[in-house]
């Protein structure tokens, strides 16, 4: 990855609405933009809530399961890494918990983004600074398919 900007967006998306989104933050504004994929994409089954023993539920209720991602990438060059997810059981996926301890965020303004439809965001991100209480989580928000306030939100 060649660093463009001071700014990465870092993004977990699995149904597609959080990759749009992420996509056009960073195209829109110049930054540079990472997905976080899972070695094992999620399928539909895999994402049913509503069902106790899908992939989703289960990794959720463990609070220690990472899952494994293709990739780590290098954060060493940003000062400011927005990570985008959708709400899964009013939080972060576990998956963002897996790029959290993959990469070196000491140091760095985290901002996270959410994509869901009627989760707030204030619960995933004192979840995250509770695990990761040495780093520096800014207040997050919520992007659907406007993201006219994201740099005034990302750089303010």
């Amino acid at each position: 990855m060649i660093i463009i900007s001071n700014v990465l967006v870092a993004y977990f998306s699995a149904s597609g609405v959080t990759k749009n989104v992420a996509e056009k933050i960073a195209n829109e504004n110049g930054y540079d933009v990472f997905e976080i994929v899972p070695e094992e994409f999620y399928t539909v089954a895999d994402l049913d809530y509503t069902n106790k023993d899908s992939r989703s539920t289960i990794e959720m209720n463990d609070k220690s399961f990472r899952p494994p991602i293709v990739e780590n990438c290098d954060v060493s060059g940003y000062d400011t890494v927005v990570i985008g997810f959708p709400v899964w059981w009013y939080t972060a996926p576990a998956i963002i918990n897996t790029f959290i301890e993959s990469v070196d965020l000491s140091g760095k303004t985290i901002k996270a983004f959410y994509t869901s439809g009627c989760s707030g965001i204030d619960k995933c991100v004192s979840d995250l600074q509770a695990t990761y209480s040495g780093l520096d989580f800014a207040k997050g928000t919520r992007f659907t398919g406007d993201v006219s306030k994201a740099k005034d939100w990302i750089e303010g």
